[in-house]
């Protein structure tokens, strides 16, 4: 019987480069990873699957925006890009550890304000912000107490967006999450995936339809995406203005 072997150096390379370039074609890889004049402040840069959906939500700012406010904040890196795009922005999360990090990487950013602090119990203005972005932090709290707080301090004419977690009951979800996890290794290895130290976790405890359903409930309208990298989003436009 011939003996099986594995790929010779060259056939390995072939697949890496091969890799790279569909990760490329689909959006999944930059040439230069850290080419990004908003992160350029920061010490020790860094990405993974959360990162990753940053320059959508920066797209997604409205244009003169006033106030942003990011929940779940962490150690504050999208926050400190949104100020590129708002005048004034506020970051919150419940972790000290996170908001001390955040507030030392602060420095320079005179219109950026850090809050320690439950999202959903603290002193926030109500419709007192243009734009209200959030990265796997909903699942943490109240799904639902949650979204319905983010609406509420929303302005007329303001844009949300929510990147989040879910976890797969059905066939179907689990047939795109089978078919995407090659994509999210090779992703995650080639562009080193990691992030800081000390951001709490824990695992969602609601399915993709169940955050489908309940969204398009609280925010009409609302668009819903699941993504490759394993992450949903959710962009909604307050009506008015």
């Amino acid at each position: 019987m011939e003996r099986l072997s594995g790929p010779t150096m060259a056939e390995a390379l072939s697949i890496f480069v091969f890799c790279q370039w569909v990760l490329l074609k689909i959006g999944l890889l930059s040439p230069r990873p850290y080419d990004d004049p908003m992160s350029q402040a920061d010490p020790k840069p860094y990405w993974n699957t959360n990162v990753a959906r940053h320059p959508d939500i920066l797209r997604a700012v409205p244009e003169g925006c006033g106030d942003a406010l990011d929940v779940g904040c962490g150690d504050g890196l999208l926050a400190r890009k949104l100020t590129e795009r708002a005048k004034r922005v506020t970051g919150i999360d419940n972790s000290p550890q996170m908001i001390a990090r955040a507030r030392e990487l602060a420095a320079g950013h005179p219109d950026l304000t850090f809050v320690e602090d439950d999202f959903l119990t603290a002193d926030l203005p109500t419709a007192g912000y243009d734009f209200i972005c959030s990265v796997s932090a909903i699942h943490h709290m109240d799904f639902e107490a949650a979204l319905a707080r983010m609406r509420q301090m929303l302005r007329p004419g303001g844009t949300l967006v929510v990147i989040g977690l879910a976890r797969e009951t059905t066939p179907a979800e689990w047939a795109v999450t089978i078919a995407a996890a090659p994509v999210v290794r090779i992703t995650k290895v080639l562009r080193r995936a990691h992030g800081p130290e000390g951001m709490p976790a824990t695992d969602p405890h609601m399915s993709y339809g169940q955050v489908r359903a309940a969204a398009r409930r609280l925010l009409p309208g609302v668009r819903y995406r699941r993504h490759v990298l394993r992450r949903y989003s959710l962009t909604w436009e307050k009506s008015g203005r």
